[in-house]
């Protein structure tokens, strides 16, 4: 048997992966400058967790978690999302005890969707989380900041952002009761999926896909509507904020997010490059999860963005610059006769030059196609050892990218040169 991955679960080789380490890159860069801090939580948590947080009838939890009972009875899921994991891993770990905390993390995610271009069964995101603030000044912080990422990966022309409020308790509650009118009305028009969500969670329907029902929800009332003052004037504040710094939005009012954990503020990115995986990060605030997982109450908000849709955005473009990512600087070659010598040469080298990444050139071979090898390995400069240089204790160092004379150098003052070469020491 010939064993495969997984249906929807795919393999990222070395060659493939300078989109993502640009993309990543680009945005780790980001979040530091903007004072945000890594945490790390497992991939398995207990089930009721996401039930508690995501919803239980949301698509996620009814359909698409892998969750199984382990040898101990309990009944456990990969994580389909990482806001609820966070936030456990900030009860359980006190942080969110009298102090605020701008948090982000990365990694796999897992839902059991139908496979396709940019939606898969195990996807990758960053995450973004920030708690204690009450706002809207980090709601503005964080859309700011995925505009910033977005300019910074050359992706600013296709990317557009939604925003929506929907609103607080009281405003959802009374938009949640004029919405159920409407469409109880209309319910002989809805397919089976949103009659069972009008029961459970009114508001998942304004997510569907189906344009029978989008004809439906086209003159159902809208959540704006139902805001109360408060809930309104912080959202024109931050739709007035924005307009002042120069972000282009629309204001989408069938954005609800979905997940039950949202309120007020809601955003999403979308793109028309990508076809139906329109959507590349979205957030908004969340500000009763903390208590609801059994926290203090504590104010969050935060967002993902999705690495596969953001990384086939960034090369469908061509923004990626050629040879982003190279794993190697220097490229040692050997004769078969002299490889003792030539390895004890470059973990000297090594210790005296550790910004450089020197590659050696195990298992042997002729010059020729050693050379070959180190062309290949992206490496600025290949250092030649033969029986000539071991007897004189010295290297020969060859330019590949530069039109330079090769030059045999003394094995004491090879650091200093490969300092100069590739600014080791430098600013």
């Amino acid at each position: 048997m010939k064993f495969q991955s997984l249906r929807g679960m795919y393999d990222l080789v070395p060659d493939n992966l300078s989109s993502w380490q640009f993309v990543e890159s680009k945005i780790f860069e980001m979040l530091g400058s903007y004072g945000y801090k890594e945490i790390r939580f497992p991939i398995v948590e207990y089930t009721d967790l996401f039930k508690r947080s995501v919803g239980e009838s949301t698509d996620i939890v009814e359909k698409e978690m892998y969750s199984f009972e382990d040898r101990n009875g309990d009944l456990i899921s990969l994580r389909p999302e990482g806001t609820a994991g966070c936030v456990r891993a900030c009860i359980q770990n006190g942080l969110l005890h009298n102090q605020t905390q701008r948090l982000y993390y990365s990694g796999p995610m897992f839902r059991r969707e139908r496979p396709q271009k940019g939606r898969q069964r195990q996807f990758f995101q960053i995450g973004v989380e920030a708690f204690g603030f009450p706002g809207p000044d980090i709601d503005l912080e964080m859309i700011f900041m995925t505009s910033a990422m977005f300019k910074a990966l050359g992706l600013s022309d296709v990317v557009t952002l939604n925003i929506n409020t929907i609103g607080a308790a009281d405003d959802r509650s009374k938009y949640i009761n004029s919405l159920v009118k409407y469409l109880q009305k209309h319910e002989s028009d809805l397919d089976e999926d949103s009659k069972r969500r009008l029961k459970k969670n009114p508001l998942r329907i304004l997510d569907s896909k189906n344009p029978d029902i989008q004809r439906v929800l086209s003159k159902a009332p809208l959540m704006i509507e139902q805001l109360g003052k408060n809930a309104r004037d912080e959202f024109d504040q931050i739709c007035s904020t924005l307009t002042k710094r120069g972000i282009k939005f629309v204001i989408n009012p069938k954005l609800v997010r979905g997940l039950d954990y949202y309120s007020k503020i809601v955003f999403e990115w979308t793109t028309t490059e990508l076809g139906s995986q329109d959507a590349i990060c979205a957030g908004g605030r969340y500000d009763g999860l903390v208590e609801q997982l059994g926290g203090k109450f504590c104010e969050g908000v935060g967002f993902a963005i999705g690495l596969e849709r953001t990384v086939l955005l960034a090369e469908k473009l061509e923004i990626v610059p050629e040879n982003f990512f190279i794993n190697s600087d220097v490229f040692v070659v050997c004769d078969e006769s002299v490889w003792s010598h030539g390895i004890l040469v470059l973990e000297e080298l090594r210790s005296k030059c550790p910004g450089l990444r020197i590659t050696f050139n195990c298992g042997g071979g002729s010059l020729k196609s050693q050379m070959k090898k180190a062309d290949r390995s992206g490496s600025r400069v290949a250092l030649i050892v033969g029986d000539d240089e071991m007897l004189s204790n010295s290297v020969s160092l060859k330019y590949l990218r530069e039109n330079k004379e090769q030059e045999l150098v003394d094995v004491k003052v090879l650091p200093g040169i490969l300092d100069s070469i590739f600014s080791i020491g430098g600013d």
